[in-house]
């Protein structure tokens, strides 16, 4: 159940462009800060930071050029 409230969210957030543009960034810049600082050296920290990095860079490019359709006439 929980997953599926993720997904709607994270749909509906997609739907709104600014705010998917500001979140993508807040996910992705930090993510991008812990990958090329170097200064932390856990392995579990390297690997979240480009999960979120990832993710950040998924909702930025969403928000950025507007979600696609379903499907095509």
């Amino acid at each position: 159940m929980t997953f599926r409230r993720l997904r709607g969210s994270i749909l509906r957030l997609v739907r709104r462009r600014v705010l998917a543009i500001a979140v993508g960034l807040a996910l992705a810049v930090p993510a991008a800060w812990v990958e090329f600082s170097g200064r932390y050296g856990a392995w579990w920290i390297d690997g979240l930071a480009l999960v979120a990095g990832a993710t950040g860079l998924t909702i930025f490019w969403t928000g950025l050029t507007g979600a696609s359709p379903d499907w095509i006439d």
